[in-house]
């Protein structure tokens, strides 16, 4: 890896970082500008939209048309940022200290940046198995993006044999990772005077007593906890992000909203968390409210369900990244990534990418060169294996 080869990688980002790919707005320009770069580096790219059209996922191949190969994926989406709380612009990258600043330098346009700045040489590496590219939209608000892309590689029949996730990992290899499952709970109740609770139905009310609920089923998710799991806590979680609801002090709320989370340590913790609430709304909650309003409802809407990464003791996409990054063990993480999804089209599958989690979705987000450079170091690495 040249200095050249630095520099040019930290302009690319920064160009990047100045496309405000908020989960909330579209990402379209970025992918066009992301498809013109590496179709200039040689690459076959599709674009696949979604059903708005305002987003997109970008599949990029250089070498050979030939199955297995490896695949590098990012998402391009970021979290809000709110100027106030920047010391600079969040869509312009600052370079201050060995450190370069942005809305979404480490999570997760860094990796992106290396990647297509690294294409052109590993397109010449390339000789007998290809090299994908994957870069989603909307992985931010439940892993959509990587689960349309999902649908479409298998639909094609394309399935590399390794992926490689670039989330900041602090360039440590992560092997498995829980599961992330998202939901938004709604309640209407019927609204009134508030000197008058018991003529109306408090959405807010029974908001409280949903997330009390959840907070309940916390002791037997401890109990329920594999006795070999490795994840820090080794039970699956649950948490309310959210709780809004009402107008004023003295009216009777008729709409609440919950926003919560569950990390799934094993698909049967969901599943059960599921059927207790479920229960808990069915034979308690819902005839309670119904029997002041009968039009009384509790909907929740399942924002996105992703799967875990699961250690597996045969892994080549973790022996891959251990070799080129020199690793001498590897990890497992809290937060979630696309992982599992590709993992799930029978793939080996690690995570592994430059800047740390720590520093994701906060004001003053940043990427330390130096990870930047163990990067696209290890994408060097990636290159001379693919030239064998």
């Amino acid at each position: 890896m040249t200095m050249t080869r630095l520099t040019d990688t930290v302009a690319l980002l920064g160009e990047m970082i100045a496309y405000p790919t908020v989960s909330s707005d579209s990402n379209l320009a970025l992918i066009d500008a992301l498809a013109g770069w590496l179709e200039a580096a040689g690459a076959r790219v599709e674009i696949h939209h979604d059903a708005t059209g305002r987003k997109a996922n970008l599949f990029a191949t250089i070498g050979p048309d030939a199955p297995g190969g490896i695949l590098l994926s990012g998402h391009t989406d970021v979290v809000p940022a709110d100027p106030e709380g920047w010391t600079d612009d969040p869509f312009r990258m600052v370079e201050r200290d060995g450190r370069l600043y942005g809305r979404g330098s480490c999570d997760m346009k860094g990796f992106i940046a290396a990647c297509v700045a690294m294409a052109p040489e590993l397109g010449r590496a390339v000789t007998t198995r290809p090299l994908h590219f994957a870069f989603t939209y909307d992985e931010e608000t439940g892993c959509l993006g990587g689960q349309a892309l999902a649908e479409t590689l298998a639909a094609q029949g394309i399935r590399p044999k390794v992926a490689i996730v670039g989330e900041p990992t602090s360039m440590r290899v992560i092997e498995g990772h829980k599961g992330c499952w998202e939901y938004t709970t709604r309640f209407e109740g019927l609204a009134g005077h508030g000197s008058q609770p018991d003529l109306g139905v408090n959405a807010v009310e029974y908001a409280v007593r949903y997330v009390a609920r959840l907070l309940e089923l916390r002791r037997p998710l401890m109990a329920r906890a594999p006795k070999t799991s490795r994840f820090d806590p080794p039970w699956t979680t649950i948490n309310p992000g959210s709780l809004h609801g009402g107008v004023a002090h003295n009216v009777i709320a008729d709409r609440a909203e919950v926003e919560w989370e569950m990390r799934p340590v094993q698909d049967g913790d969901g599943q059960f968390v599921r059927e207790e609430m479920h229960r808990y709304v069915r034979d308690h909650l819902l005839p309670e409210m119904q029997a002041v309003s009968p039009d009384a409802r509790i909907v929740t809407e399942t924002i996105g369900e992703v799967v875990g990464l699961a250690p597996a003791d045969r892994n080549a996409a973790r022996d891959i990244v251990m070799e080129l990054t020199g690793a001498n063990g590897c990890d497992l993480v809290a937060f979630g990534t696309e992982a599992g999804i590709f993992q799930g089209l029978g793939m080996d599958v690690v995570v592994c990418g430059p800047g740390s989690i720590e520093q994701a979705h906060k004001p003053d987000e940043y990427l330390d060169i130096d990870q930047l450079a163990q990067c696209l170091s290890m994408l060097d690495g990636l290159g001379a294996k693919l030239a064998r």
